[in-house]
């Protein structure tokens, strides 16, 4: 099947948007001390949430190997591909060496590989771009520079209600989480641009995030009409629907996604976190 798309698992799907899209994932790896888990469909998400929510240590992740890149592009005609931001992972420079060493072997390699400079929401986002331009039938040069521009002026966002993982594996300079929980201050993080996390306001509650959520799309100085917009969640679908409908009313996006987080996300988003991109 020619223009697949690969994705690594923090690209964050429904099944149907996966079949849809006909997407392939590449799983990451998450690990709590002696215990891994495979971020695939395979995956059992209340298990690992239990395990996660126990576990007092460091959690690490692991990036796919460049192997599993290499099998997923020889199994396809022509694929693009989506990574984590290669300033937050490895998983960008591993489907580099995969890519190579598919065209060493078979002389298949993929089109382009994009570092989505962003995560979760982010990649879903770029995901339904190049999906939408594989099927208009733009040429590759020409998804290539677009979807490219694309990423350079999109807009990733988080709230979370914990951020002890972030903190632990070196992804946020070190505060006091315990405070911030205990004031209810909430930190509206995102990619910065540049593929790498930084802060852009400090809320007191989660009325006030979402309210401030709203106006950081409407400053953004992004259009909106005829684009999409991507909610990731982990566990905490209610609040999702309820910034989807205010978003809806107040700005005209074709279409709202909202989306579970998968095994990755999850572990940087932590239970009821929240993600938007646009």
């Amino acid at each position: 099947m020619k223009h697949r798309i690969i994705a690594d698992s923090c690209c964050d799907l429904t099944p149907n948007m996966k079949k849809d899209m006909g997407i392939v994932s590449i799983p990451l790896t998450m690990t709590f001390g002696d215990k891994e888990f495979c971020d695939d469909e395979c995956l059992d998400m209340d298990g690992y949430m239990d395990e996660m929510r126990s576990y007092s240590g460091k959690p690490s992740s692991a990036s796919p190997s460049p192997y599993l890149y290499q099998e997923a592009i020889e199994a396809t005609n022509e694929a693009f591909i989506i990574t984590l931001s290669s300033k937050l992972s490895g998983s960008y420079n591993n489907a580099v060496i995969g890519n190579n060493q598919a065209e060493e072997e078979t002389g298949n390699g993929a089109v382009f590989i994009f570092d989505s400079k962003t995560a979760a929401a982010g990649e879903t986002l770029i995901a339904l771009k190049l999906h939408e331009m594989i099927r208009a039938g733009v040429s590759n040069e020409g998804i290539v520079e677009k979807v490219n521009r694309f990423i350079d002026g999109m807009k990733t966002y988080f709230v979370l209600e914990k951020y002890d993982n972030l903190q632990k594996n070196g992804r946020l300079r070190k505060i006091t989480s315990s405070l911030f929980h205990l004031l209810n201050i909430k930190l509206i993080m995102g990619a910065d641009g540049n593929g790498e996390i930084a802060l852009y306001e400090k809320c007191k509650g989660i009325k006030s995030a979402i309210k401030q959520f709203l106006s950081l799309i409407e400053n953004s100085g992004k259009e909106t009409r005829n684009e999409n917009l991507v909610i990731t969640h982990c566990n905490n679908r209610k609040l999702a629907e309820q910034l989807a409908m205010l978003i809806k009313d107040r700005f005209d996006f074709r279409e709202v996604f909202i989306v579970p987080t998968g095994g990755l996300s999850s572990l940087y988003v932590d239970e009821k976190g929240i993600v938007i991109a646009f």
